[in-house]
């Protein structure tokens, strides 16, 4: 394809993307293709490479990446600013995310607004509890690590509560589970407190949060390291991404 052209289709593909997340540090689009196989709708792959992503609650992907095999897509579409698919198209993603990048969306508005107010069992009696700085860690061996600060609002006592589980890829592929919880000596409180925030970290690491319009992803892979972790997943495209 001339380069020309291919710039043309790549700055669609990229426009179409930026406007889908709330920001984006890089991106880049490698869309291959000649003028014969364009003209009768035919792209032989697209490549996508993004850094710092900001999709929605406030979480930031440090890497994206995203490979098609062929494609075929309406070629008149292009000249009106869109890449539109004749038919669906499966895609392989690559997510990174960092230690850093969880424990801001876990520091956002939309988490600690309903990490308060809380009902808890503590010690056989319903309470109410507020969480205050909930710190997420990536400390190796496959594991997550949680800890808060946890205030009973009728004693006014404060409380830590810390523990470490293993996330892993539910059978469907649709989400991650997380098992084995293990306490930091002490350091429970509440079931309903634990569950609380694993279920803040599950809807953290939702697949949902990586998809854009039109996009299906199924998780094939987890891997848990020290700092980071990597989420391999299948995408089903019924739309490319145009603005």
């Amino acid at each position: 394809m001339s380069d020309l052209g291919e710039q043309a289709l790549n700055k669609v593909a990229e426009m179409g993307i930026s406007s889908q997340v709330d920001e984006v540090k890089n991106l880049d689009v490698e869309i291959e293709t000649d003028p014969f196989k364009l003209m009768s709708g035919t792209v032989d792959s697209v490549s996508i490479k993004a850094e710092g992503l900001v999709m929605q609650n406030d979480l930031r992907i440090e890497e994206m990446e995203m490979h098609t095999g062929k494609v075929t897509i309406n070629p008149l579409s292009v000249a009106f600013g869109k890449i539109e698919l004749t038919r669906p198209t499966d895609a392989e993603t690559h997510v990174v995310l960092t230690e850093q990048d969880v424990n801001r969306a876990f520091s956002s508005d939309f988490i600690c607004d309903k990490m308060q107010n809380l009902d808890v069992t503590v010690n056989g009696e319903i309470a109410i509890v507020d969480t205050h700085y909930i710190e997420f860690g990536l400390p190796g061996d496959g594991k997550i690590f949680l800890s808060t600060e946890v205030l009973l609002q009728g004693t006014q006592e404060k409380h830590r509560v810390a523990f470490t589980t293993v996330p892993k890829v539910s059978p469907g592929g649709q989400q991650v589970v997380l098992e084995d919880v293990q306490y930091v000596e002490g350091q429970d409180l509440s079931p309903e407190l634990t569950e609380a925030l694993l279920s803040q970290a599950r809807e953290l690491l939702n697949l949902k949060n990586f998809e854009m319009d039109g996009m299906a992803l199924k998780l094939k892979r987890l891997d848990v390291q020290k700092g980071k972790i990597v989420l391999e997943s299948e995408a089903h495209i019924e739309n490319f991404l145009s603005s």
